[in-house]
């Protein structure tokens, strides 16, 4: 019975300091083969790429066009598929890992008359000038011819930003796409938009109109200004 109740006590009791010294090695132990492991796992993330520690992708290092080509020269039939893809041949590149979007021109394309174009860069003799006059409430569009070089350029966007007497009174933005340098330049249309109506929308406006991509390059920035008038 005195052993019983002994056993009892100690149980009330809890573990001794020993028990607890050892129990509390152990946890540290534990802890400490799971900090290793975690390490051991970041370390391969960090070596490579895939997913990172934080569960974001990480993309690889960039690398030239002409060198993703020439990974595959041995083989031909390879060689030249990518080329047909890419709609460029190895001897237009120059190795140049940042891609180059240039753009040759702008247009505006309106029911109210025949496409006009203006070459880019704009002539400085007409910085200032109008580069363009529409109607009240008439439907328009702007055109765009572009050159891509020395690599693709992704995630190509524009936002075009319109003020009158100092006020910002619209702005719109957009993706173009994806796009490989090839030999005969791009030609893209912007989404459709109509002009305001009323007194008070005629006049002259102002306008910033940029081009970036995914790494946020700006690849080209044009400012212009063009004008309301009355629908006759």
């Amino acid at each position: 019975m005195e052993s019983v109740n002994g056993k009892r006590a100690q149980e009330e009791a809890g573990p001794s300091d020993g028990t607890k010294q050892e129990m509390t090695e152990k946890v540290s132990d534990a802890l400490d083969d799971g900090r290793v492991e975690e390490e051991e796992v970041d370390e391969e993330e960090e070596g490579g790429t895939g997913v990172s520690k934080n569960g974001f992708f990480v993309p690889g290092p960039l690398v030239s066009l002409k060198e993703q080509i020439e990974r595959d020269k041995e083989d031909e039939s390879l060689r030249r598929w990518k080329e047909k893809l890419l709609g460029c041949l190895e001897s237009d590149l120059d190795g140049q890992l940042d891609p180059e979007v240039k753009f040759h021109s702008i247009g505006i394309l309106s029911e109210d008359f025949a496409e006009i174009v203006t070459p880019l860069p704009v002539d400085e003799n007409r910085n200032g000038c109008t580069l363009f006059t529409l109607r009240e409430g008439s439907r328009y569009q702007l055109k765009l011819k572009f050159s891509v070089l020395h690599n693709i350029v992704s995630g190509l966007t524009y936002s075009n930003i319109v003020w009158k007497g100092g006020l910002q009174v619209d702005q719109s933005k957009g993706m173009l796409g994806t796009f490989a340098p090839q030999k005969e330049p791009y030609v893209y249309a912007l989404k459709e938009d109509t002009t305001p109506s009323g007194a008070l929308a005629r006049g002259v406006y102002s306008a910033k109109l940029k081009f970036e991509d995914d790494d946020r390059r700006c690849h080209m920035e044009l400012k212009y200004l063009f004008e309301i008038k009355k629908s006759s």
